[in-house]
């Protein structure tokens, strides 16, 4: 039996392959420091890309195959900077086990129909002002990075907005790699660390933590729901497609669940990636856009296998210039998340609170800053609509 190549192959493998690029390159070093954040080893920061890589390429498959759309699963980068931002005092088995107890509620969400309402009714203004404070308190470390490396930041800055300007896609990647670039060149990163060799899942058992559910958990299913998920079905539907929500949420729930003792924090719903394969510059027909999940399983297959590599290479990176770059990373989605939570003049007030209890990192009874923040702003949106105002 004889193999043919689908019409238009060509054009379906170059756009997975910008997607994965842009997909990784653009919040893997928030992931790493998520992994560092809560203590977890060189070897089980490497499991911990690893897992959600191969997690992304298999679930991304099964979807797409299943449902001929092509609907292309990522890591929850909001979730990763939650995790850096409120892991401080977190053990690794601990926060594994909140990653459980969020992969299970994206399966309750999918099983149980009103549960999934009334996610999908969180105020939008709120969730936005959620996700802009979880961002903003990591983005404020790019000034003193800058300070502190003046001769690499501050070039990679000016670049970064310039590339805003023309071409925007490839900001972040390019970034990334002129930072990686400038600190070999400047000695800040050793020839020995580019060493190659196949990835070792680690697996760690959860332990199960109510702190840390409350403080962790919790706050990451709804980050990850209100953040990833619900813009990614909002993608697919915007390029005509009907996407299945329910098995949707079912399949990426159970895999980070399943993936979370090996250090995976969340697979979900892409949602800015997604647009680079579900449009005409992937394929001109769009019952045919769902064939990327073949390619998308080959890539980030080979990056899970490598995921060591990466780790390692960006584990040896001076702390500022992550800092930098993750911040960099992650200005876009601040930006859009304070537009978004500023849009309705109406909800700004409770919108506002959620921002400033969320970026203030406090914490009560253990519990972290973005759940307090999320309570705040929907009982001060919920009173100001029961009085009507």
């Amino acid at each position: 039996m004889r193999l043919q190549l689908p019409a238009g192959w060509f054009n379906i493998v170059s756009a997975t392959f910008t997607a994965v690029i842009v997909g990784f390159a653009s919040t893997i070093l928030v992931v790493v420091e998520a992994a560092r954040s809560i203590g977890a080893t060189p070897a089980e920061q490497a499991s911990w890309v690893a897992s959600l890589c191969l997690g992304m390429a298999v679930t991304s498959f099964i979807l797409s195959w299943r449902y001929r759309i092509p609907m292309i699963t990522a890591w929850s980068t909001p979730g990763a900077v939650l995790i850096a931002t409120s892991g401080g005092g977190v053990t690794y088995a601990n926060a594994l086990g909140a990653f459980v107890v969020a992969g299970a509620l994206m399966v309750v969400a999918g099983l149980i129909k009103p549960l999934e309402r009334a996610i999908e009714k969180i105020p939008a203004p709120v969730a936005a002002a959620m996700l802009a404070g979880v961002l903003l308190r990591y983005t404020l470390g790019v000034p003193g990075a800058a300070m502190a490396m003046p001769l690499v930041v501050l070039p990679l800055v000016a670049l970064f907005f310039g590339l805003r300007m023309w071409f925007p896609l490839y900001a972040v990647p390019v970034v990334v790699a002129a930072g990686v670039a400038g600190a070999f060149l400047s000695g800040g990163l050793s020839a020995d660390c580019c060493s190659f060799g196949v990835t070792a899942l680690v697996w760690t058992t959860p332990g199960f933590d109510l702190q840390t559910v409350l403080s962790v958990g919790v706050p990451l299913f709804l980050v990850t729901m209100a953040s990833q998920n619900l813009p990614g079905f909002a993608v697919l539907r915007a390029s005509g497609y009907q996407p299945p929500v329910q098995p949707a949420l079912l399949v990426t729930g159970a895999a980070s669940a399943a993936l979370a003792p090996f250090g995976s924090h969340a697979v979900n719903m892409a949602a800015i990636t997604a647009a680079i394969v579900t449009g005409p510059d992937c394929h001109p027909d769009p019952a045919r856009r769902w064939l990327v999940a073949w390619p998308y399983l080959v890539f980030y297959g080979l990056i899970g296998l490598m995921a060591a590599s990466f780790v390692h290479i960006l584990g040896s990176l001076p702390k500022d210039l992550i800092t930098a770059i993750a911040g960099l990373a992650l200005f876009s989605p601040l930006m859009g998340g304070v537009s978004a939570m500023m849009k309705d003049p109406r909800d700004v007030e409770a919108a506002l609170v959620t921002f400033l209890v969320t970026a203030s990192g406090l914490s009560i009874m253990g519990v972290g800053s973005a759940f307090w923040g999320l309570v705040a702003g929907l009982v001060l949106f919920g009173a100001r609509h029961v009085a009507g105002r």
